[in-house]
């Protein structure tokens, strides 16, 4: 890689949209969107099926009795949410919002425990069996997203409360996953952390994370396979077992650097294409590059819509195989979109082509706003053409 080359990206506070086409949409977001989100997180859209997010946060802080409710993943929704609310804020000051998300962070933090852990599927549901189901349970994934969403409001608000308690939840993953003897030499089964590590480092400097984004990198799909004897080990139901996927279905099937062509569940493997980048990039790594590419090119290649979707499987969200693109039963996830152009980012900071920037411009434009509609009160995963 050519470091003298190489793009630094503007930070939030460092741009303007002027343009009425995305003014409009910033509009949205933050005029309706982010409010009504937030009445959507605390149950209080009528007719609505209930997100149970931040109920849940308080039932594992023990501010309110009650069961788990939702997906495992449930608290990536206020993740997402604030992070949302730091965009918004960075360009339009609201201190009425920022009071309503400092208020949210206050209960997000009240369910930490202890050592730093905080995911309240298992806060509420028994601790003693967390880290036993990396492959499903998407724990790994809501650090990310949760640490992504406190980075952007520190960013933002220069508010480090979030920031500092997931700095904790990271200082606790580091202390009992990794390489090193007596450790839990595992990875996520959704990736995302990688991506918020390396987002991390840039505010710590501290090379622990940048340590333990190249680790979850570097680890994934190695012999033996973590997520084999994981799932032997703690009798954990593997929904993938009489599937062509198998475990590529978590692109774990083999080493990312000997990986050839995109597989398995596309949201997953493209934000592992993007974190694959980013420890490549900050580690000037031109083996885990050269898959990067490879990876792009398979890809955008031949496994992409002219909208930018990819993913054209309904059955495990997937990508199958060169040049099938159906319309009718096309899925293209919206969320894949959206880490596509995370990937073109990142490959355009390494290596400032314009093929990374019309892929990205191709989503934005097309396979990731279509996800939403124009009250912003609608929201689909599926994208048929």
């Amino acid at each position: 890689m050519n470091k003298n080359i190489q793009a630094v990206p503007l930070s939030l506070n460092e741009s303007t949209i002027d343009g009425n086409f995305w003014k409009k949409m910033q509009e949205l977001v933050r005029t309706h969107i982010i409010p009504y989100q937030w009445e959507a997180l605390n149950d209080r859209i009528p007719d609505a099926e209930p997100s149970y997010c931040m109920r849940n946060f308080r039932i594992a802080a023990g501010k309110e009795e009650g069961e788990f409710g939702g997906c495992v993943f449930q608290d990536s929704d206020f993740a997402k949410w604030i992070e949302a609310v730091a965009y918004s804020l960075s360009w339009h000051s609201d201190p009425e919002l920022e009071k309503i998300a400092d208020e949210a962070i206050d209960e997000v933090v009240a369910a930490q425990q202890p050592d730093g852990y905080l995911d309240t599927y298992y806060i509420i549901n028994g601790l003693d069996k967390r880290f036993t189901n990396l492959m499903t349970d998407h724990e790994l994934y809501c650090l990310g997203h949760l640490l992504e969403g406190a980075i952007a409001y520190y960013e933002t608000t220069g508010k480090d409360k979030l920031l500092n308690a997931l700095i904790k939840y990271v200082d606790l993953i580091d202390s009992v996953m990794g390489p090193e003897e007596g450790k839990i030499r595992g990875y996520p089964g959704h990736q995302e952390i990688e991506l918020a590590l390396v987002k991390l480092y840039h505010i710590t400097k501290d090379e622990k994370h940048l340590k333990l984004a190249k680790y979850f990198i570097d680890e994934r799909g190695q012999s033996p396979l973590f997520f084999d004897e994981e799932r032997k080990k703690h009798d954990n139901f593997f929904y993938w077992k009489d599937s062509l996927f198998q475990y590529n279905y978590y692109q774990a099937g083999e080493p990312v650097r000997d990986q050839q062509y995109a597989v398995g569940h596309s949201v997953r493997a493209l934000y592992m294409y993007a974190g694959m980048a980013d420890v490549a990039r900050e580690t000037n790594d031109d083996s885990l590059m050269d898959a990067c590419v490879r990876l792009w090119n398979d890809t955008t290649h031949k496994q992409m819509y002219v909208t930018g979707g990819v993913g054209s499987s309904y059955y495990g969200e997937a990508f199958t195989f060169d040049y099938d693109m159906p319309n009718d039963t096309v899925y293209a996830e919206t969320c894949a979109s959206i880490a596509l152009a995370f990937f073109a980012q990142r490959m355009f900071n390494i290596d400032p082509k314009s093929e990374y920037t019309d892929i990205l411009e191709l989503c934005l434009y097309n396979g990731i706003i279509s996800g939403m509609s124009n009250d912003g009160e609608v929201f689909v995963y599926v994208n048929p053409l």
